[in-house]
C-alpha cells in the first residue's frame, strides 16, 4: 500500500499578481482558524492590501509575514484566488497541494503546467455538495450578479456614453426595462438588485420550478 500523505502543517498565501485582481485567498480570521488547528500560515507581504488587510492584521492573527512569493509558495499547501500565472509555474512541484480557482478549460497552458509539475491541485469551482450545489462558486456568482445592475446603471448615464436612462425612473419618467436571461445565481441576483433599483424586470429561464421560486420570493415584482 502507498504511504499515507503527510499531514499539512504549513500553508502559504502568495500575493495575487493577475491584473486587476485585488482579492486575497485568506483573511486574518482564516489565519486564526488554521493556527487554532496547529497549522502555520505564511503570508507574502502586501498580499492583503487590495482587500484592505494589512500585514499587521495578519501578524495579529498569528501569521508569519514573508518577503517574497517564493517563501509563500514553498509551504506544503498554497491557497490562492486565481490560477497560477506563467511566472508562477516554476513554483509548482510534486509535494505541493494547491487550492485556487483554476478554470482549466479557459487556460489549457495552466493545465499542462500542473500536470507536468506533479502537484496536487483542487479547483474551487469544481467542489460540489451531494445535492449538486457549488458552494465555492456560488459567492462569486452572487457578487457578479449584484454588480451587474450597478454597472449597467452607470453606463446608462449620458455622460458615460449611455442614453440617459434612470434605472428607477422618476415622477413622470418611466423606469428602465431590464431583461435577465437565466435564473441561476448570477441571473437571480441581477434581477433582484435591478428590481430593488425599481426597474421593470423580466427574468427568463427554461426551468419553470426556478421561475416559480423567484415569483414566490418576489411576490410578482419580477416578471417571470
Amino acid at each position: 500500500m502507498p504511504a499515507p500523505a503527510p499531514a499539512i502543517t504549513t500553508v502559504g498565501v502568495p500575493k495575487e499578481i493577475k491584473t486587476a485582481e485585488h482579492r486575497v485567498a485568506m483573511t486574518p480570521d482564516g489565519v486564526r482558524e488554521f493556527e487554532r488547528l496547529g497549522i502555520d500560515v505564511f503570508v507574502e507581504t502586501g498580499a492583503g492590501e487590495g482587500a484592505s488587510f494589512s500585514d499587521d492584521d495578519y501578524r495579529a492573527a498569528g501569521a508569519d509575514i514573508v518577503p517574497t512569493a517564493a517563501d509563500a509558495w514553498s509551504q506544503q499547501m498554497v491557497v490562492k484566488v486565481k490560477e497560477p500565472k506563467e511566472e508562477e509555474f516554476a513554483f509548482l512541484r510534486p509535494d505541493l497541494t494547491l487550492f485556487t480557482y483554476l478554470h482549466l478549460a479557459a487556460y489549457p497552458e495552466v493545465a499542462r503546467a500542473l500536470i507536468a509539475s506533479g502537484c496536487t491541485s483542487f479547483a474551487y469551482e469544481t467542489v460540489q455538495l451531494p445535492g449538486g450545489a457549488l458552494p465555492l462558486l456560488a459567492p462569486m456568482s452572487e457578487v457578479a450578479g449584484r454588480l451587474a445592475p450597478q454597472m449597467g446603471a452607470h453606463y446608462l448615464e449620458r455622460h458615460n456614453g449611455g442614453r440617459g436612462v434612470l434605472m428607477g425612473g422618476a415622477p413622470g419618467v418611466q423606469p428602465a426595462k431590464v431583461v435577465v436571461l437565466g435564473a441561476g445565481n448570477v441571473g437571480w441576483n441581477s434581477a433582484w438588485i435591478a428590481a430593488g433599483m425599481e426597474a421593470e424586470v423580466v427574468l427568463f429561464d427554461k426551468n419553470l420550478d426556478r421561475l416559480r421560486w423567484v415569483d414566490q420570493i418576489n411576490k410578482g415584482r419580477i416578471v417571470t
